[in-house]
C-alpha cells in the first residue's frame, strides 16, 4: 500500500521516445525532451521537479534518438561537475563529491520506435517496477502539479489510474456578437472542457 505522506519509494517512468514532430527544428538530431531550457534538456527539469517532493528513482523509456539520452546520463556527472582523471592509474576519473548534489537512480530502457505507444512502453519497463503505484509522465512536460497531493488523492481513490487534468485558455479573444453589436469581450477565457495535463499515478496491474 502506498504510504501518501512518503514519496520516497516512488518510481517515476518518463516517456522519451517520441519523435517530436511538431517541433522538428529542434529534434532532427535530439529526442524532444533533450530540448535544452537554461542549459539543461527538459527532462532533467522535470527530474529536479520530483527530486524537490523526495522522488529520485526514474524509468526512462527511450526510442527515437536513444543514444542522445544514454549518452547525456552516461556522462552526467562528468558534464556538470569538477572531476579529475589520473592517466596513471588507468585513467580513474574522481568526481569531487563537495560538488555532487544529485541522489537518482536511473534506468534508461530502449523501448522502441514510435509505433509502440505509451502502453506498450509501459509494458517494456514492467520489470523495473515495484508492486507498489508509481507515476508516469512525458519526458517533455512541466507542469505545476503538486505531486504529493496527486499521489495522497490517488491512495484514496481506490481506483487502478489517476489522470491530472487542466482547463486551458483560449488561443484567442472570445466576443460575443448579437444584432451586429459586439456585447461582450474576453480576452482568452477559459475554454469548456479538460485536457491531459499529463501527470499521471498508476497502480501496478495497469
Amino acid at each position: 500500500m502506498l504510504n501518501s505522506s512518503d514519496c520516497s519509494n516512488v518510481k517515476v517512468v518518463l516517456l522519451a521516445g517520441g519523435l517530436g514532430t511538431r517541433i522538428r527544428e529542434e529534434t532532427t538530431n535530439k529526442p524532444k525532451p533533450m530540448i535544452e531550457v537554461g542549459g539543461y534538456p527538459l527532462l532533467w527539469h522535470s527530474m529536479k521537479n520530483f527530486g524537490t517532493f523526495g522522488i529520485n528513482k526514474f524509468v526512462i523509456c527511450t526510442g527515437y534518438r536513444s543514444e542522445v539520452i544514454v549518452d547525456y546520463f552516461a556522462n552526467l556527472l562528468i558534464r556538470t561537475h569538477d572531476f579529475t582523471i589520473d592517466y596513471g592509474n588507468g585513467s580513474e576519473i574522481n568526481i569531487h563529491s563537495d560538488s555532487i548534489n544529485l541522489d537518482w537512480k536511473v534506468t534508461i530502457v530502449n523501448t522502441g520506435d514510435s509505433k509502440v505507444g505509451t502502453g506498450g512502453r509501459l509494458y517494456r519497463v514492467r520489470q523495473h517496477l515495484t508492486k507498489e503505484p508509481f507515476i508516469c509522465t512525458y519526458g517533455d512536460g512541466l507542469a505545476d502539479v503538486n505531486i504529493a497531493e496527486l499521489l495522497k488523492f490517488h491512495a484514496k481513490s481506490n481506483t487502478i489510474a489517476t489522470m491530472t487534468v487542466t482547463q486551458p485558455e483560449n488561443r484567442f479573444g472570445v466576443a460575443e456578437v448579437s444584432e451586429g453589436m459586439d456585447k461582450t469581450f474576453k480576452e482568452k477565457p477559459k475554454v469548456d472542457g479538460w485536457i491531459n495535463s499529463g501527470y499521471f499515478v498508476f497502480n501496478n496491474e495497469i
